[in-house]
């Protein structure tokens, strides 16, 4: 079955009704000198059943059946079955963004819903109809502070997420916005951000836990931000803030983050979901859609989306967001398993991964030769190995591990160090073996070759 069934009489047809005599003619009619792209390179083809053979045979060679122990942002959490069953079903599944509220309830309720959930976990007062993930979130909550202080100075933690950097970094490299990262040496201290502040500054940027794990009380960067005019914001992993002090309450005033551990499998780079809540002052500011509870004039309760900032409704220059993707579905799978898991649950799981986490890291550092830092953190550690910790992911994957992160990717200073994530899924016997593995592979490497 070909992919596009157009014969060449069809073809033929097509270029009499547009007045062309050939594909090079219609090309030379749009686009002029410019010449032709040569589709004599493209490669010849094929039937369906073939691609669909060459695309799996591709999938197969993922190492997909690996025992995980990945983080840096996206987690192997447990996800229960009925998360798939209410997300799956029709009336969510096809839903197009709900303008039109009459016929729009469930979904307008269940993203509500997403929004009150947010809010308790951050202990901010406001959230809106989410983002397209935690990176583009982190951007749009740099450009919110600017909007709401006049300034065009952003202070960005060198110890937030490297990937959220080279965003961050991509979507202001044509803004009139002073971009300056504090790099972070083993540990970064607050006070080392709180010093880089002064009055032209919108705002400073950090992650909680922070891209190595480590979990830091930010009060006095909040406070010292503050005093100044500034507007703290940080990035948060929301199981951790199911067990952590929430941002709000260390006086962050916009609060964003990756929503994919709630309810989002991993995958190759999404879809995923971002989150963002701010103090109600700010709200006003934020971009995307707001979804309120409603009251009409009959006295029964609705939803409807609400301070919508976008170009259809206001002045271009007043909009906040252009182009704001609201992962709805995502959004709703968040909901789905905040649900399902309940309050109690959230805590048990987000205690589950943090003792874990000890647990695995004694093991590990029971190795010869492995070392650590002493740091508070949640589920996620770094470990300094006495080789390239890249070179000991590539022989632990052999072994059926994926160990963890090697730091040196990012960090060329800390190629010896690997980033280790634990969650609820991991057994004791998984972490026993993943520390057992490791240990032949550091003796291996120990050899001469």
């Amino acid at each position: 079955m070909p992919y596009i069934p157009l014969t060449d009489a069809e073809r033929e047809e097509m270029l009499k009704v547009v007045g062309a005599t050939s594909m090079d003619d219609l090309w030379r009619q749009a686009i002029g000198d410019e010449p032709a792209p040569d589709l004599k390179k493209l490669p010849r083809g094929v039937s369906e059943l073939e691609v669909t053979r060459h695309l799996a045979g591709l999938a197969n060679r993922n190492a997909a059946d690996l025992t995980c122990f990945l983080g840096s942002g996206f987690y192997d959490h447990f996800i229960p079955a009925a998360v798939d069953e209410v997300t799956g079903r029709g009336e969510f599944y096809t839903a197009y963004t709900p303008y039109q509220p009459e016929a729009s309830q469930g979904t307008l309720q269940a993203i509500y819903e997403f929004q009150s959930l947010i809010c308790r976990l951050t202990g901010l007062e406001v959230s809106n109809a989410s983002l397209y993930d935690g990176g583009t979130a982190l951007f749009e909550a740099m450009m919110m502070a600017v909007r709401i202080t006049g300034r065009r100075r952003a202070i960005l933690s060198g110890a937030v997420s490297p990937i959220y950097q080279e965003m961050i970094k991509c979507y202001s490299r044509n803004l009139d916005v002073e971009l300056e990262i504090i790099r972070p040496g083993e540990m970064l201290a607050p006070a080392k951000l709180a010093a880089a502040l002064d009055d032209r500054t919108a705002c400073v940027l950090v992650q909680y836990p922070d891209v190595f794990g480590t979990a830091a009380d930010w009060r006095e960067l909040t406070a010292a931000a503050k005093a100044k005019g500034v507007v703290p914001v940080c990035s948060a992993y929301p199981m951790a803030l199911a067990l952590l002090t929430p941002p709000g309450e260390l006086g962050f005033e916009i609060v964003t983050g990756e929503g994919q551990s709630l309810g989002i499998p991993l995958s190759f780079g999404g879809p995923y979901l971002g989150y963002m809540a701010v103090k109600r002052s700010h709200m006003r500011k934020m971009p995307g859609r707001i979804v309120g509870r409603a009251v009409d004039t009959q006295g029964r309760r609705g939803f409807v989306l609400t301070l919508q900032a976008r170009e259809q409704h206001i002045r271009r220059e007043k909009a906040t967001s252009n182009i704001c993707s609201n992962e709805g579905l995502c959004a709703l799978r968040a909901l789905a398993y905040m649900t399902m898991i309940g309050k109690e649950g959230l805590v048990e799981v987000a205690k589950l991964c943090a003792a874990k986490a000890v647990f695995l890291r004694d093991q590990l550092l029971a190795i010869p030769g492995v070392s650590g830092y002493d740091q508070a953190f949640f589920n996620e550690f770094v470990v300094k190995l006495p080789v390239d910790a890249a070179e000991v992911v590539g022989r632990m994957i052999d072994k059926g591990y994926a160990a963890g992160f090697p730091l040196g990717r990012y960090f060329p200073a800390r190629r010896n160090e690997l980033l280790v994530a634990v969650t609820e899924k991991r057994t004791r016997e998984e972490m026993r073996g993943l520390a057992a593995a490791l240990e032949a592979v550091l003796a291996e490497c120990d050899r001469p070759a």
